[in-house]
């Protein structure tokens, strides 16, 4: 199918590959993944126990470098930013300047899908090889979304983008939740196949989670095939070249420029990217924090809790975002995140003395409640403070790498304190500073003439 902007079959099968890849941020970096690694590097013969500055902590050896499991992991999630931070100005390069997208959005999709297939061979003593299909999932689902977002545009008429924008998330949103269900229905059913046994739940349990990585992986193969079918591209209108290669960073450079003449979108850049390095360091290891600094009574109770609470952070923040906007209407977007940085603050400060599943699932409600209401009032904000131009995406562009840079930078400050410390109670206190100085920042932005 010709991309026919209208096209009513098009538009749903775009929306299709929302449905198709969400499954990899529920499932594999909030979920169920989180689990699974925490019992992996538990095991005897991959973690020890070490007791550090009076905290028990599980050490694992990662290519002969002594570090605590979760640090190993928050450090290769923010290598992975990293690369995709860096790999962004060419992907976008690319998709602004070739005709043919298809090719890298299947080539990014194949990848993503296909490194979460390979979680089913994670063991501890390939541990550097499951790091790297960590790497390779992240980039393949952040690499697929460059070309995916890159033909919104192209399928639909402007006023009609924000309403195709929002049924694509609401689909992702529906799929994900459907597959993580039908993932701990397989993981907790072990009394459907008649197992019994301590032994055998356990075996069972182990198996159904690696299976469970499996069925990310072909949905995420599948389904993205509903879209990838339906379109047909022209021939290259542009041949692949070192011009086309690097105009993404290119256009980065002319939007750094003209934040000079643009005070008020400059301060709102730096307020932004101070408090979206608290932001996604809360959503990259909330689940860890969770697995491992609440007091739950069982195993069992664990895992069930963790899960009922990413899901209600889900719900909630869809309420969250209804309500900041009603708010932003009223006192503006800069008060608005005003307050919502005050409440991220207060809720980190909350976070380093909770212990109990109820608190947490408590606090996790009002994280929710912050979490939906920050992305999309700084979202619409950044929109509206910017120069009047044609060429939107490439501020959108400086807007996405400033906001994996502060990814960057959280999970890594995040990861060291916790190796210094031997507790992510104290990383969350500097998650608290974040959102202070965003509050801070946020009053030096000058107010529209």
């Amino acid at each position: 199918m010709a991309l026919e902007k209208g096209n009513k079959k098009l538009i749903r099968a775009w929306m299709m590959y929302d449905w198709a890849n969400s499954v990899y941020p529920l499932v594999i970096s909030t979920a169920i993944f989180p689990l699974f690694y925490a019992g992996l590097t538990r095991m005897p013969d991959i973690g020890k126990e070490v007791i550090i500055e009076g905290n028990q902590q599980i050490v694992v050896n990662f290519l002969g470098w002594e570090v605590i499991n979760t640090s190993l992991i928050f450090y290769a999630g923010a290598f992975g930013y990293l690369l995709v931070s860096l790999l962004s100005p060419f992907l976008s390069g690319i998709a602004d300047y070739m005709g043919r997208k298809k090719p890298f959005l299947r080539f990014f999709a194949y990848l993503g899908s296909l490194s979460c297939m390979g979680f089913y061979f994670f063991s501890g003593e390939a541990l550097h090889w499951g790091i790297l299909l960590y790497l390779l999932a992240l980039i393949g689902f952040c690499g697929s979304l460059v070309f995916y977002n890159a033909y919104l545009p192209e399928i639909a008429e402007k006023e009609d983008q924000d309403r195709v924008s929002s049924g694509g998330f609401s689909l992702g949103y529906i799929g994900s939740v459907i597959l993580l269900i039908l993932c701990l229905v397989l993981i907790k059913g072990h009394g459907l196949f008649g197992i019994e046994g301590e032994e055998e739940i356990a075996e069972y349990g182990w198996f159904a989670t690696r299976l469970s990585f499996v069925l990310v992986g072909l949905w995420w193969f599948g389904f993205s095939h509903i879209f990838l079918s339906k379109i047909k591209e022209n021939k290259n209108k542009i041949n692949l070249s070192k011009d086309v290669l690097f105009s993404g960073f290119k256009e980065l450079e002319k939007v750094w420029k003209s934040l000079k003449q643009n005070k008020q979108l400059k301060r709102f850049l730096i307020a932004f990217f101070t408090f979206s390095m608290g932001v996604q360091t809360v959503i990259m290891v909330a689940s860890y924090f969770a697995e491992k600094e609440i007091l739950w009574e069982s195993d069992g109770q664990k895992s069930t809790g963790m899960i009922v609470s990413i899901l209600l952070i889900q719900l909630v923040a869809v309420l969250g975002a209804f309500l900041a906007s009603k708010l932003s209407s009223k006192i503006g977007n800069i008060r608005t995140l005003q307050i919502i940085n005050v409440g991220w603050a207060t809720l980190s400060i909350i976070a380093f003395f909770i212990e109990s599943p109820t608190s947490f699932y408590i606090t996790a409600s009002f994280v929710g409640l912050v979490l939906g209401g920050i992305q999309s009032i700084a979202r619409s904000a950044y929109s509206k403070f910017l120069p009047q131009t044609d060429d939107t995406s490439s501020y959108f562009s400086f807007y996405d790498v400033s906001e994996k840079v502060g990814i960057v930078l959280g999970m890594v400050m995040f990861a060291y304190l916790e190796q210094e410390f031997g507790s992510m109670r104290y990383s969350v206190l500097l998650l608290a500073s974040f959102f202070i100085l965003g509050f801070v920042l946020l009053a030096f932005v000058p107010k529209r003439k």
